[in-house]
């Protein structure tokens, strides 16, 4: 199929227990990324539900407008914000971070980073860097430094507010994190291979550079979360992975020809639907007994595809001092700014 795979049927099996089990999200502010499809879709959707004021950060485009649309219309009572936001592009996350500080007077309680993009050719972003780390990463980041304050004010106000990233399986497709990644070389950070299974062994082309950037978003989640409890912040910082979620996430990737499109239909049949892949942030942002440092994925959680998400620790081969320093440091120089918390 040259435009695209043939989704398999599956069905959701935990997601209709799992919200049932969250409480009232009335008066809160959630910020996420990516809501046009999946999982951010799905989010969206649910703490808007249980009476969340949710800001939607999409880039402006007809697929936008349609799942704003259709948000409003599973959710009528609910009040959503859509905010112009190009993850591709340092000055676009600027400025809808500005436009939530100006709507969020009393805080915003938590910000999901959750849009990504996967197994892209090798090219750059008007910025420089690798378009899958800049959106993937390094713009929230920026998003997160900039929103930081409301951060702060909500858990002054409320008691607490979170940040929470996702992450993937992929994060195991690489052992550590490298400097190149973060620098403006995109383009040039090993070409288009596209051999998902090769490039655990060899690292080469398009599932490498996913693999740093989902790392990255583990690694992130550490330094964070160290950071918070340094300066004794009431700021949770978690992270989940979807497992195998059939999102349009594999439509992209193999319209982009990082994958292919019949071996992608067999490959995900072992998956799950984007309700069940959506529970862990779901959790992450809404659940009163999610802690700060905390992962969550389905079945035995670090590797599974599928199955009822569990909670595990970060692990230790990003979580270590070489790792987070290399993440905050390099990342801050991208931005070009500091991120002082």
């Amino acid at each position: 199929m040259k435009n695209g795979y043939k989704k398999p049927d599956l069905k959701t099996v935990y997601y209709d227990k799992e919200i049932e089990k969250i409480s009232s999200l009335d008066g809160k502010n959630f910020a996420i990324t990516g809501t046009t499809s999946g999982t951010g879709f799905i989010a969206a959707k649910t703490v808007a539900k249980k009476g969340a004021r949710v800001f939607l950060l999409n880039r402006k485009s007809n697929r936008s407008k349609k799942s704003y649309d259709l948000l409003s219309e599973f959710c009528p009572d609910a009040d959503f914000v859509n905010i112009e936001c190009d993850l591709q592009s340092f000055e676009s996350v600027k400025k809808a971070s500005q436009m939530i500080i100006n709507e969020c007077k009393d805080g915003l309680d938590a910000l999901c980073n959750n849009a990504g993009v996967m197994a892209l050719k090798d090219q750059a972003t008007n910025d420089g860097f690798d378009i899958q780390m800049q959106t993937n990463h390094l713009s929230h980041f920026l998003l997160t430094k900039e929103l930081i304050p409301i951060l702060k004010k909500a858990a002054d106000n409320k008691g607490e507010s979170r940040v929470v990233n996702h992450s993937s399986i992929a994060r195991f497709g690489v052992k550590k994190l490298e400097a190149k990644y973060f620098e403006k070389k995109g383009g040039n950070l090993g070409g288009n291979g596209s051999n998902m299974l090769l490039s655990a062994f060899i690292p080469q082309g398009r599932w490498t550079r996913y693999a740093q950037t989902k790392l990255a978003n583990a690694a992130f989640t550490a330094c964070l979360h160290e950071k918070f409890q340094n300066k004794n912040l009431n700021i949770k910082s978690m992270v989940a992975h979807p497992g195998l979620a059939v999102t349009e996430l594999q439509n992209t990737t193999v319209k982009d020809g990082g994958m292919g499109a019949w071996i992608t239909s067999q490959f995900m049949k072992s998956g799950q639907t984007m309700e069940d892949g959506a529970i862990g942030i779901i959790k992450c942002m809404s659940d009163s007994n999610a802690k700060s440092g905390e992962f969550y994925g389905p079945g035995k959680g670090k590797m599974d595809g599928k199955g009822p998400v569990v909670k595990f620790e970060l692990e230790d081969f990003y979580d270590n001092k070489e790792s987070k320093d290399l993440l905050w440091n390099k990342s801050c120089e991208a931005i070009g700014e500091d991120f002082l918390i």
